[in-house]
This record gives structure tokens, C-alpha cells and sequence, in this order.
């Protein structure tokens, strides 16, 4: 890690190789104190050849970690994070590879994390008046059936688990989060928030924060479709079970 770095962000990235914003991802690598690993998820494609070719243009800012073979989303960002704590960060968070969250709003979450001291900041988008949240309206009106669910898992009021920008301070409660594979390839964002509230030590409800996006872009291509709802909702449950293993049958 070059001297300085106080944050390094995880992007996950399975066959982006036409979706890769390289000079976006350098924009942001490029402000002072931050880093990135890019996290090659076993494409099939050549993003893992345009992934190194921007970590070559950066001057040792971004790293590339590739894995053999598809792992998953949940599985790319948890190994990525933990690479991340290695380097000794007071920082780390992941954000997605399509840049649906843009760079600015990006380092707002993560100026948000330092001026309100707390352990994690998540992006939300709400849409609000004055805010340009572009979602597509299936997409939309799922998410909130999901995000009701997984608020009543977590026993936390939170508006959107599944927005792609999420920030931590790096602790041993993050650490200790992420030492066992998630459940879920989709809903491993409820897995993580609800093992730092349930960890030891654990983190206080009271230093999670949501902040609303100013803007927010749904990009086409998502690997994410409605079938998944069936297979995502069975994760939650499994995911509940883990949380509060006394309710198990």
C-alpha cells in the first residue's frame, strides 16, 4: 500500500470487459488517500485483461485480485475486503463495477463516515424531491418487499440494504464479519450488516447511518433478475436462521 492510503474500496467484477469505466475507477483511485482493488470474479470474458491495464495506469493505486473461477458476488466482495484490511486501512467499503453510484457520490459516503465517527455508512437511494434516482419501476417495487423483509430480519429500520456503496471503518468487528463465507451469492449485504450488529464485539445500531444518494443510475446489464426473488427469499430465511440460531426448529 503506497503511503498515505486511508481508504481502499473492493469493486467486484464478473464479464464487465464492455462496462468497465477505466477512467472513472482511476478518477477516483487518484483522490488523495484512496486505493482500489478490483476484484476479477472468474470472468469469461477479457475484463480481467482491462482490469490490469487500468491497475498499470494508476502508479500502484489499484490492485487487481483475480480469482480462478466464478465465486459469486458475495463471495468476490468478502475476499476482496478482507484483502483490503490487510493493508492496514482506516477505511474500506465496496462499490459496484458499473458505477450505478457515481464517483462524487461515492466520496461523499465516505466523507459522511468520517464526519458523523461512525462504523458504517450505506447508500440508499430514496427518491426524493431535488435527487435524481433513476430506477426502473419493477426493480423499484421489489426492492422495497425485500428491503421489508430484511429490515424485519435485522430489527432495523433501514430503507435499502441492497444499494452497491457501502463504507466501513475497518475494526475487528468487520474482520470478525467477514472470517466465514456469506450464504447468500445476492443477499449478503443483510448477512454482513446483521453479523457486525450480532459480532463480537458488536456494533451499535446507533453507528450505522443511511444516507440518501443524490444520485443514483440504473445501468443496464444487472446480473440481477426477478427470478432471483424466489432464491433470494430463501436466503433470507436462511440468513434469519444464522442471526438467531434459537428459532430453528
Amino acid at each position: 500500500m503506497r503511503d498515505g492510503v486511508r481508504i481502499i474500496l473492493v469493486v467486484p467484477c464478473f464479464n464487465e470487459e464492455h462496462r468497465f469505466l477505466s477512467d472513472e475507477f482511476l478518477t477516483l483511485a487518484r483522490q488523495p488517500g484512496y486505493s482500489l482493488v478490483l476484484v476479477d470474479d472468474g470472468s469469461s470474458d477479457q475484463t480481467k485483461a482491462v482490469l490490469e491495464r487500468v491497475a498499470a495506469r494508476s502508479e500502484g493505486l489499484i490492485e487487481v485480485l483475480a480469482l480462478e473461477k466464478n465465486r459469486g458476488k458475495a463471495e468476490a466482495v468478502r475476499l476482496g475486503l478482507l484483502r483490503a484490511l490487510e493493508r492496514g486501512p482506516e477505511v474500506v467499503g465496496y462499490i459496484d463495477a458499473d458505477l450505478a453510484t457515481p464517483v462524487e457520490e461515492i466520496i461523499r459516503l465516505v466523507g459522511e463516515l468520517f464526519s458523523r465517527n461512525a462504523a458504517a455508512v450505506l447508500g440508499s437511494r430514496v427518491a426524493l424531491l431535488g435527487h435524481a434516482i433513476d430506477r426502473h419501476a419493477i426493480r423499484h417495487y421489489s426492492g422495497r418487499v425485500f428491503a421489508t423483509l430484511a429490515s424485519l430480519i435485522l430489527n432495523l429500520p433501514v430503507y435499502d440494504t441492497q444499494c452497491g456503496a457501502k463504507i466501513f471503518r475497518a475494526s475487528p468487528s468487520l474482520r470478525g464479519a467477514l472470517e466465514r463465507r456469506f450464504i447468500s451469492r445476492w443477499a449478503f449485504d443483510v448477512e454482513l450488516i446483521g453479523r457486525l450488529l450480532s459480532g463480537s464485539p458488536p456494533v451499535s445500531p446507533r453507528d450505522l447511518y443511511e444516507v440518501p444518494l443524490l444520485k443514483w443510475t440504473d445501468i443496464p446489464g444487472s446480473k440481477v433478475r426477478p427470478s432471483h426473488l424466489v432464491r433470494v427469499a430463501v436466503d433470507l430465511a436462511s440468513i434469519a436462521r444464522e442471526l438467531y440460531p434459537k428459532t430453528r426448529a
